[in-house]
């Protein structure tokens, strides 16, 4: 059944690329009874988790031995849990049957053209009435074809175009080595016995760095403003996120200035590490920037396998300099850790709204000044949190307002919304033209879910569900939390959040061991009792700040219900 949406009748959706994004936006659809089309250049489904021995062009690429730095219950669909006995931090093989598994059991395949690129998209001349849009592609054998759809949703990711500034670089024209940017690289296979500089900290530089130091003889790393780094393997073997992403930990960020959070994040990892013992120190805060996760990297460092340096300088035949006048020699690889540039090459230039550093996006969704809310940006974000997660919030937000359940607000409120979003992100976080744009994890996602009606209530589970209610304030907000109410529950989701830490303990139970603590002090049980209380009374005071009227209403509904 055709559904009116904004004055235009959408139907028919087109759904570019097949990576976790795409499948979610195919699969949003067709809860919502809508018919996706999704094109995919590649032969499989995957997005950047699908590995090839060689990258190939305007596509993401990946190296031989990644490992995902998200757990798995952290990054898993809201109604589809990875398998139990899958390790907590996936291989990338890993991760791609898991992507497989969703497409088979939610029947998405048939819903998928693949070795089909998409070369254009643009407005039908009848836009202004239908909101449609016409949809070029081409096969692998060059033919191309125009398709009309009703709606279009953008899931082509921001890890296809490698940015290599060389001009930055005085002299790399010199350079008498090898070099190459991080989505080249596959592997340590020519590493051995070479002198290598990584140029940038990220998380990639960082992997690259730490498994190429196995091989080489020597391994220098060149950072320009340092990073904070974070271990995956968090307090008693745990992993990190599940660890300290809760929602009483949100509550927290909510109720104390963050210069507090800020000192206490340091704290923390300096007692780990000193970051500036290790050259690491870098010069914003730990909450204004994604840290790097990686468990290897300060123990290279402590080695020397890795050495820290300044900024390069310049670049004279096989030696590098760098900013504070010291240089290394007989250099042989140089890899440019340098980030990758955004595009939509297939819009048309005027559709997207630019607001500072980035694309202007309507909660990072909707572009905010088109006349129809027909077309929709999946998985371009950016959080100390997985991609799937939040690229699924989005896709279900979509497929309601395409749906015509959910309405957007004018031009210029969107407009308006978007400039605001843009300052805000400015004054918190460190942004650039490579990392336009950061939200925080849990307040986004929660943002999204109230848009669609599936947020849950601390308020309503103190009361109705108190069990539960201890799961989703001191656990992990994993993306089951989203599935316990509103369109889209999945009866499973209760069970899901109750069984969470049973899937994580599952890979690491290989062999039995005595339990020594079967039974919890009296003094233990007290302590927890006492936090749970506190925990209560911040949820109330959470609510109470976030909307007054919450109280005294459910207040006056007792008072009925009694007399």
């Amino acid at each position: 059944m055709l559904v009116e949406t904004n004055s235009t009748m959408v139907h028919k959706v087109a759904v570019i690329g097949a990576g976790p994004s795409g499948l979610s936006s195919i699969k949003t659809c067709l809860d919502e009874g809508l018919l996706p089309t999704c094109f995919e250049s590649s032969d499989d489904l995957g997005g950047l988790w699908r590995f090839k021995e060689v990258s190939e062009p305007n596509r993401a690429s990946i190296y031989r031995s990644l490992t995902i730095n998200i757990s798995k219950e952290m990054m898993c669909y809201s109604d589809f849990p990875i398998p139990a006995e899958y390790p907590n931090y996936m291989h990338h093989s890993k991760i791609l049957n898991y992507f497989r598994m969703y497409a088979e059991h939610f029947k998405l395949l048939q819903h998928i053209r693949f070795q089909t690129m998409v070369k254009r998209v643009r407005q039908r001349p009848d836009y202004s009435r239908t909101g449609q849009w016409e949809v070029v592609t081409e096969r692998r054998d060059g033919k191309e074809e125009m398709h009309v759809f009703d709606a279009v949703i953008c899931c082509s990711g921001h890890y296809t175009y490698p940015n290599l500034p060389l001009q930055d670089f005085p002299g790399i024209e010199t350079f008498q080595g090898r070099y190459l940017h991080s989505w080249d690289y596959k592997g340590p296979e020519d590493m051995p016995g070479k002198r290598v500089v990584v140029i940038g900290i990220g998380n990639s530089g960082s992997d690259i760095a730490v498994e190429s130091s196995k091989f080489a003889e020597q391994v220098y790393m060149s950072t320009r403003r340092g990073a904070w780094v974070i271990r995956q393997v968090s307090d008693d073997g745990m992993p990190v996120d599940m660890k300290y992403n809760t929602r009483f930990v949100h509550i927290l960020f909510q109720l104390l200035p963050m210069k507090f959070l800020n000192w206490l994040g340091e704290k923390k990892l300096n007692a780990m590490y000193d970051h500036t013992m290790y050259a690491l120190k870098p010069s914003h805060r730990f909450f204004s920037q994604i840290p790097v996760i990686n468990d290897d990297l300060p123990y290279k460092i402590l080695s020397g396998s890795v050495i820290i340096k300044p900024n390069v300088k310049e670049i004279r035949g096989s030696s590098v300099l760098f900013e504070d006048g010291s240089v290394v020699e007989k250099v042989d690889t140089i890899v440019f850790a340098t980030g990758y540039n955004y595009d939509f090459p297939y819009l048309p230039s005027g559709v997207l709204h630019k607001s500072g550093h980035r694309v202007g996006l309507y909660k990072h969704v909707f572009p905010p000044t088109l006349e129809h809310p027909t077309l929709a940006v999946v998985g371009f974000i950016h959080a100390l949190g997985a991609i799937m997660s939040q690229a699924e919030m989005q896709a279900r937000w979509v497929a309601q307002v395409f749906k015509g359940h959910k309405k957007l607000p004018s031009n210029q409120a969107m407009v308006k919304a978007v400039e605001k979003d843009t300052k805000d992100i400015d004054q918190n976080y460190i942004v650039s033209k490579l990392a336009p744009l950061q939200v925080d994890f849990v307040s986004y996602m929660d943002n999204l879910a109230g848009e669609i009606g599936v947020r849950p209530s601390l308020l309503w589970l103190l009361f109705t569900d108190y069990p539960l209610f201890k799961k989703v304030l001191w656990g992990p907000v994993t993306t089951y939390q989203y599935r316990l109410t509103g369109p889209g529950k999945w009866e499973g989701a209760r069970q899901a959040i109750f069984t969470q830490f049973d899937r994580m303990l599952k890979p690491l139970q290989t062999r039995k061991v005595p339990d020594q603590e079967q039974n919890g002090s009296i003094s233990g049980r007290l302590f927890k009792l006492s936090l749970s209380l506190m925990a209560g009374g911040a949820a109330v005071f959470y609510v109470h700040v976030r909307d007054p009227s919450v109280f005294p209403n459910l207040m006056a509904k007792l008072r009925v219900t009694i007399l």
